[in-house]
């Protein structure tokens, strides 16, 4: 069994859009006919220039080769060009491509993807919602608006969710990191406080910010939610600076998490010797693949630390992210993003039922793609899955933060 053909399908979630602006999808096909999908989350190039990276990186180190023998296409596309170094947009392509390689092994075996990665340590998988409006909501409001964010607060947790993440921290600017506004401080100490009287402790509050903020201003920030009891404070500073993260993680009580922008266990191992963080957020479809993150996740157990897979993309990466939690015994949580379209493109094969995810039985990934749906709805923009804003921080008129890649209109 060879690997032998690439497709490569660029879809864009309908309005409003959550999971980012579009959602690289690769089809693997052997050359006895198994097929096998995968998710590529890169985001410093646009995806037409990424469909050629994906291919290249697929001919030069995978193309002929068995799907067995995933750790060697690792070394080679990992050492491309004499570098031996995490290359976020090489890693992007091999990541999506490694998940398509499980997909295959799972069906060549007639077994689930978790159970030739050690077996099933986990029967469900707790999953936790990023706050979105709800349909009567204005979508244009809702970010700063703890009344809203409270509201679907209470109706996430009547669904079953544990756990509930927003971030209200104000603007992610190209800048580097920021003394957050008062402003900001103040809507955030909002948000954590309407939503903890709202659904009192039947979740956990996670604070989201993207490395927005100054060592400094992170500590204070930190400081002012602490009264609140957030589960994570998430990559309070740029991630490139560790030492620097530590200090916030040695100020504050609240759990430091990180590690969606981060790839492969070469970036990953500094935070944990650094005591930056104890929450591991790997993003599988960027992070090196299901392989490589299993190998993360032994790294964090020596270190006592969880993890907690990351998702702003399709349902694909997801679904790595199911079984890779499912196989690993310091699982924290899973990230969710529970839409129509999401769902409809896995054909519901697998759901978030009362809050948690069973790992599927079928074999491979265990989802069935509808692959004329993700054909229907081809990426027409101009812009990246996420940007971040060139303006600075506003300190006198306030900070309207709508998301890395703003919602679409109808």
């Amino acid at each position: 069994m060879r690997l032998q053909d690439l497709d490569i399908i660029v879809t864009a979630p309908p309005a409003p859009g959550w999971g980012g602006r579009y959602w690289i999808l690769v089809k693997l096909t052997t050359d006895n006919g198994i097929t096998g999908w995968g998710e590529c989350y890169a985001t410093s190039i646009g995806p037409e220039a990424m469909r050629h990276v994906i291919r290249d990186v697929f001919e030069r180190h995978m193309m002929g080769e068995s799907p067995e023998n995933i750790e060697l296409m690792f070394r080679r596309a990992y050492s491309s060009g004499f570098t031996q170094r995490p290359d976020l947009t090489v890693m992007g392509a091999f990541s999506g491509l490694e998940i398509a390689c499980w997909d295959i092994l799972g069906k060549a075996r007639d077994r689930p993807v978790w159970a030739l990665l050690g077996g099933r340590m986990n029967d469900r998988i707790r999953a936790y919602t990023y706050l979105y409006p709800l349909p009567h909501h204005d979508i244009t409001a809702f970010w700063n608006s703890a009344d809203m964010a409270a509201e679907t607060a209470v109706a996430m947790v009547e669904k079953g969710y544990t756990a509930l993440k927003f971030d209200p921290a104000g603007p992610y600017t190209l800048r580097g990191g920021h003394m957050p506004a008062m402003s900001d401080i103040e809507q955030s100490v909002a948000f954590c406080k309407t939503i903890r009287q709202a659904v009192g402790m039947k979740a956990d509050l996670l604070f989201g910010t993207h490395g927005q903020f100054t060592t400094a201003g992170a500590i204070r920030l930190g400081k002012a939610l602490e009264p609140y009891g957030p589960l994570w404070f998430e990559e309070p500073i740029p991630p490139d600076n560790l030492n620097e993260m530590a200090k916030v993680a040695q100020a504050v009580s609240i759990p430091i998490a990180t590690g969606e922008r981060l790839t492969t266990k070469a970036e990953f191992a500094p935070v944990l010797r650094a005591g930056a963080a104890t929450i591991l957020q790997p993003a599988l479809g960027r992070a090196g693949g299901i392989w490589e993150m299993k190998k993360v996740a032994a790294m964090a157990e020596v270190y006592n630390a969880q993890m907690a897979p990351h998702l702003y993309a399709g349902p694909v990466e997801w679904v790595a992210n199911i079984h890779l939690g499912a196989s690993i015994p310091n699982l924290l949580m899973a990230e969710t993003i529970d839409t129509p379209f999401h769902n409809a493109l896995i054909r519901n094969t697998i759901k978030v039922e009362n809050g948690y995810i069973t790992p599927p039985e079928t074999p491979g990934l265990g989802i069935e793609v509808d692959e004329d749906l993700a054909r229907a709805n081809p990426y027409t923009g101009s812009g990246l899955h996420l940007e971040m804003q060139e303006a600075p921080c506003d300190y006198a008129n306030g900070n309207a933060f709508t998301g890395g890649a703003p919602p679409q209109e109808d």
